[in-house]
């Protein structure tokens, strides 16, 4: 039985919480060398003194006075500050797995460095492979590394194509719950607000992916990282919608046997699965009670009222830097929504807009991806701002009749 030492990127995340309950339930197996964290530095505190790692990392130097005052003398690790410090921890040869769960192209950098050092990376930071990868899949194949998808869809298609040889395999199929929208209109969908799209009928996630769930460019994302983990043509790699949320992946084999993934939906189990790959070894999440009488349904996707599937897609099929201006574009779109500068469907017409007007790169180093991100980004703010009053969401108000007017 393997033990492994490891360094966290976004510790007080979703996934990095997890992750830590994962270390927590097997201490003779895993320890923490290192902790980055963003602005949660309460909570840092507390898992600096239940972990003890030998290095934390925040995001700001200004936080490290903040941190430092949270601890107790006797406690204090080595404390770092900024995006150097985060690629340093990562690339420490006192750690032999990286869990990348930072959200956005800011675990890009880091997530490369330790692919090239050769290590075992947990990755659940979907925009490292979105944005960037070309170079991240090239450094693993490279220096041998081991990228082991955490996102339940890529951990269970993982898991699915144990079961047979890659070339034997014809289809990979991911699975989505819909989200909060699944049977709403489309023409409702203008009146949508920031509070409804955050309404996630299964997973419980940061602000950011849930609103892409709810638009389905979270599983457009999941369609590239797919191409890039499994080696799949875009074509191969399919959508259904499955509200219940217990398949996470699907993979048809060429003799028309599929082998499904199947499991609670907890992210416990595809982080553990990362850690200890390939062995396997009791987690601590729910088992399925197959007593229990239940129903899945599969559903194909409405393209239409979701349009950032399909500029996913598109994405693919122009290659170059065309994915990570999707998502520089959409990650600018999402914020102005969540901060009620744009409507619900706006958010698709400025990714839309950002693509077309972005001229296609193929990016040689991480450098120039991220160079490609922050032109996007700015594009994606020149378009948001000079269509304000058509992007702008609408309005409800009562009438003196009881009924509902909509204002644009």
């Amino acid at each position: 039985m393997l033990s492994r030492t490891l360094t966290i990127l976004g510790s007080t995340g979703s996934i990095g919480t997890n992750t830590l309950d994962v270390v927590r339930q097997n201490r003779e197996r895993f320890k923490v060398f290192a902790l980055v964290a963003g602005r949660n530095i309460e909570l840092l505190a507390k898992q600096i003194q239940e972990f003890a790692p030998q290095v934390a990392v925040v995001q700001d130097s200004a936080d490290i006075d903040r941190l430092r005052a949270l601890l107790p003398n006797s406690g204090i690790p080595e404390l770092l500050s900024g995006p150097e410090a985060r690629v340093q921890v990562s690339v420490a040869s006192e750690a032999d797995t990286l869990m990348s769960s930072i959200v956005g192209v800011a675990g890009l950098e880091a997530t490369y460095e330790a692919a090239r050092r050769g290590k075992r990376i947990g990755l659940a930071n979907k925009e490292a492979l979105v944005s960037g990868g070309k170079l991240v899949m090239a450094a693993v194949k490279r220096h041998g590394a081991e990228l082991i998808p955490v996102d339940s869809e890529h951990n269970g298609a993982h898991q699915c194509l144990r079961a047979g040889l890659r070339r034997e395999a014809t289809k990979l199929i991911l699975t989505a719950s819909g989200g909060p929208f699944r049977t709403t209109p489309k023409e409702a969908l203008e009146w949508v607000t920031p509070a409804d799209a955050l309404n996630h009928p299964t997973w419980k996630m940061g602000n950011r992916i849930t609103i892409d769930s709810a638009t389905l460019m979270n599983k457009g994302f999941e369609v590239i990282e797919a191409y890039w983990l499994f080696d799949f043509d875009p074509a191969d790699i399919e959508v259904v919608v499955h509200p219940q949320s217990s398949v996470h992946a699907m993979v048809e084999y060429e003799d028309g046997t599929v082998i499904a993934q199947i499991s609670a939906t907890d992210m416990r189990m595809p982080i553990q699965y990362a850690l200890t790959w390939p062995e396997r070894s009791n987690a601590p999440v729910p088992k399925i009670d197959w007593s229990e009488a239940r129903k899945w349904e599969f559903h194909a996707p409405d393209f239409d009222k979701f349009p950032l599937l399909g500029l996913a897609y598109e994405s693919l099929r122009q290659g170059g830097s065309a994915s990570c201006i999707l998502n520089a574009a959409d990650e600018v779109a999402v914020g102005a929504f969540l901060e009620g500068g744009i409507g619900f469907p706006a958010i698709a017409r400025v990714v839309a807009q950002t693509l077309d007007r972005m001229p296609r790169q193929d990016p040689a180093s991480v450098a120039e991806v991220l160079e490609a991100d922050e032109t996007a980004r700015r594009v994606a703010r020149q378009i948001i701002e000079a269509n304000k009053v058509m992007f702008a969401p609408a309005v409800v108000a009562a009438t003196p009749t009881g009924k509902v007017a909509v204002q644009a």
